[in-house]
């Protein structure tokens, strides 16, 4: 696409976009309002949803934590070579985790699902950092507001704009190797902010184009830089998606009639609050008694005429105690909407093991559509970015986590619900075999039930021991 191609489309894919942004800036308002909101007087949504953000997190992809692995695309053999392979991956996948530990991985992340369950769609920006960081990578949370979408065949993000202002510095340093010359900046006058969108597309013939368009207003758009990425940087996810619909929707979106009610009732029953405490008063202004100078303080001494009522209360309103109940109830659906009471960390003491599976469980079901999205649309995708960047210096050999050569396993606290759940069928298998007696015994296995728990439970491949041939017995 040409400069003028990229901006044209770009303003296409906003104006289709414009309709759903006042339900973005409610959503914003009511569950991470900014400075300029208007006042908010129940913070339910807003505890509910940074409860939900930090939940994601630790049960997709916990910091400091192996979240993922990678296996061999297909089955080998047992003996040496599997043994081997097993080995080159595993310290692959140590690689990409010690480079994600000393990135900031986890915190951009954590905003990016703070966006995901406001909104319902965000995006993850995975760079190259410069020569000399301590991680190869760098991770952006990328304002929705400067990102605009479009979906492609294959029902994913794969087309991203990003519009931003910038100063010629920033653009420098972001681009060292811009194609036009930048005005010079006065160091007395405040920098003017150019205005620069980056565009990432798919390719047929190379993975992902990339281009960099200095928007000239009213000039002609100028190309600032241009390449080609074999993974798309920008990695876009949603929540959930309704069919036709190229943006996600949320959780707050979905919470946001009742968030608005609560934030209503907290407001009234506030200001109901303020006239039982300070009262509402009458009085006759007889030349003695002036209203508009009377203090309603402890202590305070009111002149008023003979023979004048003075200052007298008016009747308080209605008992407003019915507010509590409705609140509760508000409060208590929001909290479900939102997933609080659902997948966060219980605070009861002693929970039994059965108690814990059964908890995990319940969270398999309640987020199951939502991680095989999540899955697809940005763990994936993150992880074959990121062994890309690796790839490409040097650091894990020339392999690719999409189903050909390796294949990606997920060990995350949610994706070894499934796995504790299938250790536990084959373990009680195990078990009831080996009562039946020694006939059924001799039937079964053990080395290979131990290398199958192993595989399933995710355990190191440094602590099982190669297949060797079994050796031959001396006959007489």
């Amino acid at each position: 696409m040409t400069p003028e191609q990229i901006l044209a489309r770009h303003a296409r894919a906003a104006a289709r976009r414009r309709p759903l942004e006042g339900r973005w800036q409610d959503c914003y308002d009511h569950a991470l309002p900014s400075a300029n909101a208007a006042p908010l007087f129940d913070a339910t949504a807003a505890d509910a949803a940074e409860q939900l953000a930090a939940s994601l997190l630790a049960e997709l992809a916990p910091p400091w934590s192996r979240w993922f692995g990678l296996a061999p695309a297909r089955r080998m053999a047992e003996g040496p070579a599997a043994q081997e392979a097993a080995r080159l991956l595993e310290d692959t996948a140590e690689t990409l985790q010690g480079h994600l530990d000393r990135s900031n991985f986890g915190l951009e992340l954590h905003q990016a699902f703070l966006e995901l369950v406001v909104t319902g769609t965000a995006v993850l920006l995975v760079e190259e950092a410069p020569p000399g960081e301590t991680s190869a990578l760098r991770f952006t949370a990328v304002p929705l507001r400067e990102a605009v979408l479009e979906e492609g065949a294959s029902g994913r993000l794969d087309t991203v704009f990003r519009a931003s202002r910038l100063t010629a510095a920033e653009i420098r340093a972001r681009w060292p190797a811009a194609l036009v010359a930048l005005p010079k900046q006065d160091g007395n006058a405040e920098p003017p902010l150019l205005r620069v969108v980056e565009a990432v597309w798919p390719d047929a013939r190379a993975g992902h184009r990339f281009a960099v368009v200095l928007d000239g207003g009213e000039g002609s758009p100028e190309l600032l830089a241009e390449g080609r990425f074999s993974e798309n940087p920008f990695i876009a996810f949603r929540w959930l998606k309704v069919p036709g619909e190229t943006y996600g929707r949320g959780p707050v979106a979905k919470a946001l009639p009742d968030i608005r009610t609560a934030n209503k009732v907290v407001e009234l029953i506030l200001k109901n609050a303020s006239i039982a405490a300070t009262g509402i008063w009458q009085a006759e202004d007889d030349g003695v008694l002036n209203p508009a100078t009377v203090r309603l303080v402890p202590g305070a001494i009111i002149p008023k005429a003979q023979g004048s009522a003075g200052l007298t209360p008016l009747a308080a309103p209605g008992n407003f105690d019915v507010s509590q109940l409705i609140l509760q109830d508000l409060r208590t659906r929001i909290r479900g909407a939102l997933l609080a009471d659902r997948i966060a960390a219980s605070d009861k003491a002693g929970m039994t093991a059965t108690e814990v599976t059964e908890r995990s469980a319940i969270s398999v079901r309640l987020l199951g559509a939502i991680y095989g999205r999540l899955q697809a649309e940005l763990l994936s995708p993150l992880v074959a970015r990121c062994l890309s960047v690796l790839r490409r210096r040097g650091e894990v050999p020339a392999l690719r986590a999409d189903g050909q050569e390796a294949r990606l396993v997920y060990a995350s606290p949610l994706a070894r619900v499934q796995a504790r759940a299938d250790a536990s069928d084959t373990l009680l298998f195990l078990q009831a075999a080996a009562g039946l007696g020694a006939d059924a015994a001799a039937v079964l296995d053990a080395p290979a039930a131990a290398r199958w728990l192993a595989r399933t439970l995710g355990a190191p491949a440094e602590i099982i021991r190669p297949v060797t041939a079994p050796i031959p017995q001396n006959q007489e």
